[in-house]
């Protein structure tokens, strides 16, 4: 039985110990989209270290839709922002990008993440911060992250817990319900996460967790997505010459 209690005080205290060993004086700088995680990990961190040394960052492409839950959320903690937009940036990078070779839709798909991670670390840098992580286990089980994007970051509070836990943790930090139980959209294409991947995160929870899944097709997609996308969590290879 998950004690969602007793997990979110023990990632409070891993997070005080983090800043007390990796710059005691340093905010937490996070990026807020308005879902549960940026939600949760944002609200952790307030917890952690008070919510005068955590600092949002609302990073719009153009016109976004569910501003307003960015808005709701950094309101609802008290805490400082600051908002980028990168559409213009964004655009540029992919005129400049050469015109004699064909740009993969994945390409296009992942540029904004990428640059959303520069801004997360320039205002870091800026304002003596340490970026956090937002990624779940459930996505990065699945590779479903930009590497070099929201996959980096400075500590990673939830990178262990699945998408039904971090809701769970959500619930008892009291955070605005709606934001909690957001569908999650992946604000690149405007599908939502289980569009993308083919199978809802109950389904993939579960698996994580029990080694259970009934469909043996989606056992088989799961699998398949999981070796696919480990070297997203590994760290770069490197060659060890012998000297």
């Amino acid at each position: 039985m998950f004690d969602a209690l007793k997990i979110k005080n023990e990632c409070v205290e891993w997070i005080r110990d983090f800043f007390k060993n990796n710059g005691p004086d340093c905010n937490a700088v996070v990026g807020i989209s308005g879902g549960k995680d940026s939600s949760v990990a944002a609200a952790l961190c307030v917890e952690a270290l008070g919510k005068d040394r955590v600092i949002g960052v609302l990073m719009p492409k153009g016109e976004q839709a569910d501003i307003d839950c960015s808005l709701k959320l950094v309101n609802h903690l008290g805490i400082k922002y600051f908002t980028v937009n990168i559409g213009e940036t964004v655009e540029a990078l992919k005129s400049a990008l050469p015109k004699d070779i064909e740009i993969t839709s994945q390409t296009v798909t992942n540029i904004p993440p990428r640059v959303r991670m520069t801004v997360l670390y320039a205002i870091s840098q800026s304002n003596n911060g340490r970026v956090v992580n937002t990624c779940n286990l459930s996505e990065d089980w699945v590779g479903y992250s930009t590497r070099y994007g929201d996959s980096v970051g400075d500590f990673s509070p939830l990178s262990n817990l699945t998408v039904a836990e971090v809701k769970e943790i959500g619930h008892i930090l009291n955070l605005p319900q709606d934001l909690v139980e957001k569908v999650p959209i992946d604000g690149l294409c405007g599908k939502t996460d289980e569009e993308n991947l083919g199978f809802t995160y109950a389904v993939l929870d579960k698996y994580i967790r029990t080694g259970i899944c009934e469909d043996p097709e989606i056992k088989e997609l799961i699998d398949r997505k999981h070796k696919a996308n480990l070297f997203k969590l590994q760290l770069m290879p490197t060659f060890k010459p012998e000297i």
